[in-house]
């Protein structure tokens, strides 16, 4: 057997289960991939796909087991070309960070800005989505970390440590009835029509538990995923918003005014997560160092090989 094989029967999984496709993102053939995942059978003496005719269709439950530990070889393989490119040139690479709108957005440039004229020669790229996508971007080795609010702390084959928390504001116009509230409730939110952020993004969840808590049914006139948007509509006098702390700047957001709504729907916790076993390259720990002072390179070791539990940080 050979690593050749095992980044076929890898790759055959990703490209859900199409030999073709999987054959197109590795540069060879797809009579290749198909013999070489033979071979490997008829070597290991057990089925690692079920078949219909000549098509592969999934996993048998050997080919399950079969997975998993290809899967630790080749992130070891992975682990092994990182370390020799780090110290052929420790100061230079690639680093690929999957984050979320509000994220990139709002929480990183100064990071992202503090990294590169420390790092120029290393070439950073920021892939968004949802929560689920940027978890799904690390345990695939497109990124090397992913950073978000929702979904990371229970990631499978995740490490995720807090990096700082935030609440939501209640953000309306210039002029709003509710600024001349002195104690800010759920139920005089729930008066007017909502503007808020998608059911899979910055705390939509702890929003709606709140209201459900008092037996509230908001309307919710429009969901997004950017709070640019959000505060666009707001503008326009559509409803009121509910968006992070974060994305609302007194100075770039003249015409809006934002309430403190921490009280109301709880605290919130940004995180980092890294794909539980990987080697990281210098760099990676300086920019989660940027991102969090308290995350330094000892501490987040610690926690990637298990000495330390990350949920007691």
């Amino acid at each position: 057997m050979n690593l050749h094989q095992f980044r076929f029967v890898r790759e055959a999984v990703r490209q859900n289960y199409n030999l073709t496709e999987a054959a197109k993102a590795l540069y060879t053939s797809q009579p290749g991939v198909s013999k070489a995942i033979i071979e490997l059978e008829e070597e290991l003496g057990v089925d690692i796909f079920t078949r219909h005719g000549k098509r592969i269709r999934g996993l048998t439950e050997p080919g399950r087991a079969v997975l998993r530990s290809v899967e630790l070889i080749m992130q070891e393989v992975d682990g092994l070309k990182r370390i020799g490119k780090e110290f052929a040139a420790h100061d230079s690479g690639s680093f690929t960070i999957a984050t979320t709108h509000t994220q990139a957005r709002y929480s990183l440039p100064k990071v992202v800005q503090a990294f590169t004229q420390k790092y120029p020669k290393v070439r950073l790229s920021l892939l968004q989505g949802n929560p689920k996508q940027i978890t799904e971007m690390v345990r695939n080795d497109q990124a090397d970390i992913a950073i978000a609010t929702e979904a990371l702390a229970s990631g499978e084959g995740l490490v995720s440590l807090p990096c700082y928390q935030w609440e939501h504001v209640v953000v309306v116009s210039a002029d709003h009835p509710l600024l001349k509230s002195k104690n800010l409730s759920l139920e005089e939110i729930a008066s007017y029509p909502l503007i808020t952020y998608d059911a899979a993004f910055s705390g939509r969840s702890k929003i709606d538990h709140a209201f459900s808590l008092r037996d509230l049914k908001p309307d919710i006139v429009l969901e997004a995923i950017d709070a640019d948007v959000i505060k666009t509509y707001v503008e326009l006098g559509m409803g009121v918003g509910i968006i992070a702390g974060m994305a609302f700047d007194a100075e770039r957001d003249r015409g809006l005014r934002s309430i403190p709504a921490g009280h109301l729907f709880g605290t919130n916790v940004s995180r980092v997560a890294l794909k539980q076993g990987a080697y990281l390259r210098s760099y990676v720990y300086t920019f989660i160092e940027l991102l969090a002072p308290t995350l330094n390179r000892k501490l987040i070791a610690q926690v990637m090989e298990g000495e330390k539990d990350m949920y007691e940080l």
